[in-house]
């Protein structure tokens, strides 16, 4: 049922209109748990209450970044199942507030005009394989392109490395930061997000777990750049030294 502290009020038709999706997504949700179920009211009609509402949205946002239905499912069951509509809200903020650039679509005259030269296709398929776009399906449609690694990735063409190199080393720094960004999760909601949520929310308190996360994110960025430099350059050095001794 719903556990927000407003009653809940409104009819499946309100929410989803409310939401902007339509009734069927709203029931197919319920169907699938992602949705609590309604209050029953007189006449068996199922009533909806702001909790809902704030759950949609959230399911929107974690849409919006490209998650899976089955992703979002397992998403959502890690989360308490007493959170109110203004926790609910809190999280969509804190997910929002992390959540990469948008990639966007861009015929190829585009693409070279921001790149900064013509592509042959050599060069999209080193592009692709670092992850800096992906090629239009069916041919003939617009690239997906990631904005904020197109000048690196246009950088790195005059770099001599093998396709094959590329895609090796990006499997590897996908696995480790993976994994890195898997830990800094749980650190964060264990030690920040859990011991927020057993104090009593206030528009304060929305505002301070706002900043923070907006504050955490170069943070964190930066630590991880800086850290994973000097790890770099140790490792090298080691690497180097040795064959030097060899």
């Amino acid at each position: 049922m719903a556990t927000g502290t407003d009653e809940p009020t409104l009819t499946v038709d309100e929410l989803a209109a409310r939401a902007g999706v339509t009734v069927r997504t709203v029931r197919f949700y319920s169907t699938r748990g992602l949705l609590p179920p309604p209050v029953i009211g007189p006449r068996r009609v199922g009533h909806y209450g702001h909790d809902h509402l704030s759950r949609l949205a959230l399911i929107e946002e974690l849409q919006h970044q490209g998650m899976t239905l089955a992703a979002i499912e397992r998403y959502l069951q890690q989360l308490p199942p007493d959170l109110s509509a203004q926790d609910l809200a809190i999280h969509r903020a804190l997910v929002a507030s992390w959540a990469p650039d948008s990639a966007e679509d861009m015929e190829r005259p585009e693409l070279e005009r921001r790149a900064g030269r013509p592509l042959s296709e050599q060069d999209v398929d080193r592009l692709a394989a670092m992850g800096v776009l992906e090629r239009p399906a069916p041919p003939g449609s617009p690239f997906l392109v990631d904005p904020a690694l197109l000048r690196l990735g246009v950088e790195l063409l005059e770099v001599p490395i093998a396709h094959e190199t590329i895609l090796a080393a990006r499997t590897v720094l996908l696995e480790h930061t993976r994994s890195a960004a898997h830990e800094l999760t749980r650190l964060f909601r264990d030690e920040v997000w859990n011991p927020y949520r057993e104090r009593e929310s206030d528009p304060e308190h929305v505002k301070a777990m706002k900043s923070l996360s907006a504050h955490m994110q170069p943070m964190v960025l930066q630590a991880l750049l800086t850290a994973f430099q000097r790890s770099l350059k140790e490792e090298l050095r080691a690497a180097f030294t040795a064959d030097e001794r060899e």
